[in-house]
């Protein structure tokens, strides 16, 4: 059998007047992550480890920022057509560990409710989504209130049906 792991990172700041999406849910904010797409920076980290793993371009390939046509698509989207083109190239998610890096909002309260809508777009268990909170202690901008980043590491196994 056959593995791969893949990591991935994203940042974007915030901006007043935007929703926040994280791990594909809108969480009730002020403020909401600005981007080209909805700027989810936990779904692009998990897109990004998720390409990486199986060795295809990153995420930018895929959705280019000066592509006007996809301004301000849903990063649902966007791991929908990752999770497509690794199976495409004979592997499938064994599991993903996440970091969310914010002063603000709690990740805790909506921990649940994010491992859920991962593993349903990823079509795994929701025991193979983790996600965890962090702070910056306020240091850098990220504790200064000013953007989230996220973090994840994933793990694919071949399918068997193109084993590398």
């Amino acid at each position: 059998m056959s593995f791969r792991i893949g990591t991935g990172y994203d940042i974007h700041r915030l901006k007043k007047g935007r929703p926040l999406w994280l791990g594909g849910v809108n969480i009730p904010s002020e403020q909401g992550l600005d981007g080209h797409s909805d700027a989810d920076a936990l779904l692009h980290a998990i897109i990004d480890a998720l390409l990486g793993a199986a060795a295809l371009p990153d995420i930018g390939h895929y959705f280019p920022p000066s592509d006007p046509t996809i301004k301000n698509i849903a990063s649902s989207t966007m791991l929908t057509k990752a999770a497509s083109e690794i199976k495409r190239a004979g592997y499938r998610v064994a599991n993903v560990d996440s970091i969310v890096i914010a002063e603000a909002p709690k990740i805790a309260p909506h921990r649940d409710a994010m491992r859920a809508k991962i593993a349903e777009l990823l079509g795994v268990p929701v025991a193979s989504i983790q996600i965890k909170g962090k702070t910056n202690e306020g240091l850098d901008a990220i504790g200064q209130g000013l953007a989230i980043a996220a973090q994840a590491v994933v793990l694919l196994e071949a399918d068997g049906v193109n084993d590398k």
